[in-house]
């Protein structure tokens, strides 16, 4: 009987180490091993990816691809430039392919995408073989031992998890690989239609990553920046499996750093070196596997002589939390990404709202401008001017480096639509996909939810104060000078209150606060924004129209919400009115609520709302605290008025 001629398709696992699929692959004891990477023109060009990204992903696949051939000097990365739905059948015929192997996927594309190839391979009569390796429990498996429901909370995550067993150990990295049979490709090319292009933005000069099937040498190179003509990335941060070991290494060796982390008390505005670990980007691309840090962690704790953090907030938390995102999302598949159709997430008549696809009955990439004045905000959100330092320099510094502290990502979310704004957090989530390093579908959407108070969190009374919390972690406001430098002349009195110094000081200072930060010089004197507006009256509103939205109950699946009829049951007054100028801002008498994390999820339908108002244990605005809701640090802090 014939060896098996076996596809490695790599994508979500950029690395060799700890790898379940690839460990299927090799114990098929295969003639022939073809390590694969389609470029798949979705990502390319309908996901949302700067260029950051883009060369953090160009690095993790060159890194693996010269490990590959350590390995095996006949053997390397065979990136093929054609849609996977499309080149697999050609690849089956010309390479006589029997098995296709891959790391299972439970993103809502890759369900449909891997759905297709897997019915190709079977008319092709390839056999399919599917590992989770991922996330520390397959997704799928953790919502069936969540008796069939998306995973909300923490604790639902750690109560399936006991049902499912311990994390298996990571397996070791092979020490050799077969060589790939014959590689030629006796087929053309089928390319894909490059538009619409949600990169465009990013690119200087056209694409031309599909120009040749394998490359421009015909030796299935990883493309460059310069072909995908993407502009130049900014970030520090590097991609790589090697980067990646080196990196968990350096951290496990710190023993009390590992055991003890505790992520609400790390801070946002550390940098060189970062106050937490850095590894997200890594997990996202694979380059390091999540069992590899997760028990690097247990074994570190199980050796240290003091009291260990626990979950959720220490790092075995963190990546309980990763994986309740991916449960809910491969329960509630494209829904759990947006409002509309999301049975777990409320309803808020945010402005900006995504326009539906009356063809799928799915937001599309557009949305409606209900308000100019909420698109003002909302670009000078995105381009870091907002007229708030610490808001601006974490934008600035997410533009820049694709990288921003948990608490910094919180303050950002928080303000963009609970806390400010009201604008709808499908916005900021599209924004972070395009900026982040470390961007997951599943992470990222549930972040947004939790932070907007829609899904997984409901104590939206509890705001950040973009004065008081940078403040509080950074009083001489060294991480507002280093993103924001045209305030670096201004001490600690006024950095986070710019609009508030004496005008002949800010003379002094080379530093004017006027204007919308469209100008950022006037008569070769520096210039930054004053506030867009009076964050007091901002929350003020925001509450209000938060509060009448929870009374009013809607959730994403709700009929009267997919047809319109929602606006029978809100005033005018109760959906973020932007009316007034920009002016200055309030005192900060505000909650900086450190955290907003830990805290378990309102029930979705059956159960007395937490913030109804009604029962004991009211806190402020009359919401009741249900005895499961602690915030992870048991704190928060309050700036009082100024007598």
């Amino acid at each position: 009987m014939p060896k098996p001629r076996v596809i490695y398709w790599f994508r979500t696992d950029l690395r060799l180490h700890d790898s379940p699929a690839l460990n299927v692959a090799l114990n098929l004891h295969p003639d022939c091993l073809y390590p694969v990477w389609t470029w798949d023109p979705h990502y390319v060009y309908r996901a949302r990816v700067g260029s950051n990204r883009w060369q953090y992903l160009l690095e993790c696949q060159a890194d693996l691809s010269k490990s590959i051939t350590e390995l095996n000097p006949q053997s390397k990365l065979l990136l093929i430039r054609e849609a996977p739905q499309t080149v697999f059948p050609k690849l089956f015929k010309a390479w006589k392919i029997t098995h296709l192997v891959f790391e299972k996927d439970t993103d809502a594309y890759a369900r449909e995408r891997d759905g297709e190839v897997v019915k190709l391979a079977e008319e092709a009569g390839v056999k399919v073989l599917i590992k989770c390796g991922r996330t520390l429990y397959d997704p799928d498996l953790l919502v069936q031992a969540n008796n069939g429901k998306p995973t909300m909370s923490i604790s639902q995550v750690q109560a399936a998890a006991k049902k499912l067993g311990p994390v298996p150990r990571p397996i070791p990295a092979p020490t050799s690989l077969p060589s790939p049979g014959d590689t030629s490709l006796p087929f053309s090319q089928s390319k894909p239609a490059p538009s619409p292009d949600l990169n465009s933005n990013h690119r200087s000069t056209t694409d031309e990553s599909y120009a040749n099937l394998a490359g421009p040498n015909n030796d299935f190179a990883i493309p460059t920046l310069h072909e995908l003509g993407i502009n130049e990335a900014t970030t520090p941060h590097h991609g790589g499996e090697t980067l990646a070991l080196q990196q968990l290494d350096k951290i496990l060796t710190n023993k009390t750093y590992t055991a003890t982390f505790e992520k609400p008390k790390t801070a946002p505005t550390d940098f060189e070196p970062q106050a937490t670990t850095l590894l997200s980007p890594h997990l996202h691309f694979g380059s390091l596997s999540v069992r590899q840090f997760y028990w690097g962690v247990q074994d570190t704790i199980a050796v240290y002589h003091g009291t260990p953090s626990t979950p959720p907030t220490s790092l075995i938390g963190q990546l309980l939390f990763r994986d309740m995102y991916f449960g809910a999302q491969a329960s509630l598949g494209h829904a759990f990404s947006h409002t509309h159709n999301n049975p777990q997430c409320r309803f808020i008549p945010w402005h900006l709202p995504s326009t539906i696809s009356p063809a799928t009955n799915r937001p599309t990439d557009t949305y409606t401008i209900d308000s100019p004045q909420a698109e003002e905000w909302f670009s000078r959100w995105r381009d870091g001017r907002t007229g708030f330092p610490f808001v601006d320099a974490l934008m600035r510094q997410l533009r820049t480096e694709g990288w921003i502290h948990h608490l910094g990502r919180h303050l950002l979310a928080c303000f963009l639509t609970r806390g400010g704004c009201y604008i709808s957090w499908e916005r900021g989530a599209a924004v972070f996909e395009e900026f982040l390093l470390d961007h997951e579908v599943a992470c990222n959407a549930g972040n947004w939810q939790w932070l907007s108070c829609t899904a997984f969190y409901s104590q939206y009374y509890r705001c950040y104060s973009p004065v008081a919390f940078g403040r509080k972690w950074d009083r001489e406001g060294r991480f507002v000078k280093r993103y924001v430098p045209e305030l670096e002349a201004y001490g600690e009195k006024f950095i986070y209150e710019p609009w508030k110094a004496p005008r002949a000081d800010q003379r002094k200072w080379k530093c004017l606060v006027g204007g919308d930060g469209m100008s950022i010089e006037e008569n070769g004197v520096k210039v930054y924004p004053k506030p867009m507006f009076d964050f007091g009256e901002r929350r003020d509103v925001c509450l209000k129209g938060m509060k009448k939205a929870y009374e009013v109950g809607l959730y994403g699946d709700d009929e009267r919400v997919l047809d319109g009829r929602w606006r029978e049951l809100f005033g005018e007054d109760d959906v973020g009115d932007t009316g007034g100028e920009s002016g200055q801002v309030g005192n900060d008498d505000v909650e900086a609520d450190e955290d907003g994390q830990g805290h378990e999820p309102s029930a979705r339908k059956g159960k007395k709302d937490p913030a109804s108002g009604k029962g004991k244990g009211k806190g402020k605005d009359g919401h009741k605290r249900e005895a499961s809701q602690s915030t992870l640090d048991g704190m928060f802090t309050r700036n009082k008025k100024k007598k």
